[in-house]
């Protein structure tokens, strides 16, 4: 059973990855249950690289479409073919609780409507779409419910969840809102997602940023592993920073103190813990945000953030430092999607798997009932779940 699928906002290829990785096996008939990639999308060139050279193994690659997504043929399917399954990350700018979040109103919110698009025309057997935690309360909630019911309208039986990653493996504390669609003819024949349940259970046995980093050890000659360079006084007020702790840690000297006013972000010049998952990684933001060694005094090389992301060593990221660095930190985690992707074709194949309850439960069923709901009723909630 193999599912084409289709991808909008590629990115480096996170969400890619892990549905190449997902594989199941039915234990009775020994069918193969996997997902191939056939067409996607981005505006982001070294992006797109990237993409192509690690998902599908060709640089000159005519599958992967580089430029606005307003200006892909959606609906064609001569020019880019017919899916079974669909993936968008859709762009979270204006959704992350860092910045302005402008939600819907601002320049990328709206860029979900292009998913919408893809699903009305296509109609495929499933969907995954991916953004960050702070959509639950962009625009006080509103754009949360609006996108649940465009999805659903689709066509869809969904389940929205919040997923936090370092409850999967993933060396990082990392939140995202992921919706798993499944197609209404085939929910009712059935065919039913339920959200997988942690793999790692507590804080106990989370996996930690130094593990993840230095077991097994980085080769030397790894991509993307250029060591950073800092001035004396970077590394001199390093030196009195404890793992864990950022630049407003009080034992720093005056004189090596930055000199802010106004909000202090609890990442700048932060260090690692190493006997905890790392703190999220952003893929953008200037001096003191790269994330930091919790024993050298430097920052991470964009290996070391890629491994806090579960991408493999042999996976290559194109372009400059910072076109590497701002495509690791907006990928998905390549080990989350794939537990993601797994469940879905275990769900496909009748195959039971341990689940748990998913977030956002009464906003579904207030969508799937009768009646009709107010904004005002849901808010609430969404508040409280944030």
């Amino acid at each position: 059973m193999k599912f084409r699928k289709g991808e909008l906002f590629n990115g480096p290829g996170g969400l890619s990855l892990g549905a190449k990785k997902a594989r199941v096996i039915h234990p009775e008939t020994g069918e193969e249950y996997r997902i191939e990639h056939l067409w996607s999308n981005d505006y982001d060139s070294t992006a797109c690289e990237t993409y192509r050279l690690n998902i599908c193994g060709d640089r000159e690659d005519k599958t992967v479409h580089c430029g606005p997504v307003e200006d892909l043929p959606i609906g064609n399917k001569s020019i880019l073919g017919d899916i079974d399954c669909f993936a968008f990350g859709f762009p979270c700018n204006d959704f992350s609780i860092v910045g302005e979040t402008k939600g819907l109103k601002g320049k990328f919110g709206p860029l979900y409507t292009y998913g919408v698009k893809v699903l009305k025309g296509y109609q495929p057997k499933f969907f995954v779409a991916e953004n960050v935690g702070g959509l639950q309360s962009a625009n006080e909630g509103k754009a949360f419910i609006k996108i649940l019911t465009e999805l659903e309208e689709c066509g869809y039986h969904l389940t929205p969840h919040l997923y936090k990653f370092q409850e999967y493996g993933v060396p990082q504390a990392r939140h995202r809102i992921i919706i798993v669609g499944i197609r209404n003819d085939l929910a009712e024949q059935g065919i039913q997602f339920k959200v997988p349940a942690p793999t790692t259970f507590s804080s106990t046995n989370y996996k930690t940023s130094s593990e993840a980093i230095l077991n097994p050890p980085i080769p030397e000659n790894a991509p993307n592993h250029d060591m950073p360079k800092h001035t004396a006084k970077v590394k001199e007020m390093l030196s009195y920073i404890p793992p864990g702790s950022n630049a407003w840690y009080p034992g720093i000297p005056e004189h090596l103190q930055l000199k802010v006013k106004g909000a202090r972000m609890s990442s700048i010049y932060k260090r690692l813990d190493p006997d905890r998952p790392a703190y999220t990684v952003t893929g953008s933001g200037g001096g003191g945000t790269h994330m930091y060694h919790w024993e050298e005094l430097r920052a991470l090389t964009n290996r070391e953030r890629a491994r806090l992301q579960t991408f493999p060593d042999d996976f290559v990221f194109a372009g400059s430092k910072e076109a590497v660095r701002k495509q690791i930190g907006m990928a998905v985690p390549p080990l989350g999607a794939q537990i993601v992707f797994e469940a879905i074709l275990k769900s496909f194949a009748g195959i039971e798997y341990d689940s748990v309850e998913p977030a956002a439960k009464l906003q579904l069923e207030n969508l799937r009932g009768k009646k009709k709901i107010t904004l005002e009723e849901v808010e609430p909630t969404i508040r409280e779940e944030v």
